[in-house]
């Protein structure tokens, strides 16, 4: 098998893994899995964010960013607060006494991902940096590209 081969089933099976590891923390919290990456996504924005700007961040529709924020909201981890600075706006925030179960679980799972990356350089955790954040950026391109497909038909 060549190298790309090898690089296309190793991304599936390594985006699976992820997807499978995703679920079974949304089935230890009790949540669904897009509201777990939801959540997480909001505690790595440095500002609140409106229910239409996680729309946009998540590639969901804005019924669907409703939906997601509802359950949220009812399971105690954020709040809608208007806009102090423009009334018309409506922030979801973060309810951080809530966050802490989110957080410890976070914590003692990242242990496991803290000691895999010890062998490594610096030069090659630059590179799995760099190959994240492409990562990143090709999924958000994609999932838009799908969006506009499905909003087309």
């Amino acid at each position: 098998m060549d190298r790309l081969a090898e690089l296309r089933q190793v991304s599936r099976q390594y985006l699976a893994a992820y997807v499978l590891f995703n679920q079974a923390v949304a089935d230890r919290l009790g949540m669904h899995p897009t509201d777990v990456q939801c959540l997480n996504l909001l505690t790595l924005e440095p500002e609140p964010l409106t229910t239409g700007q996680i729309a946009d961040l998540t590639g969901l529709t804005s019924g669907s960013a409703t939906r997601l924020v509802d359950r949220l909201e009812r399971g105690g981890y954020v709040r809608r607060e208007r806009d102090t600075r423009d009334r018309r706006r409506v922030l979801v925030l973060l309810d951080e006494e809530r966050l802490g179960e989110f957080g410890r679980m976070w914590a003692e799972l990242s242990e496991g991902w803290d000691e895999m990356f010890t062998g490594y350089t610096d030069g090659e955790l630059s590179l799995l940096a760099r190959h994240m954040r492409r990562t990143i950026d090709l999924g958000a391109a994609q999932r838009a590209r799908l969006r506009a497909e499905r909003e087309s038909s």
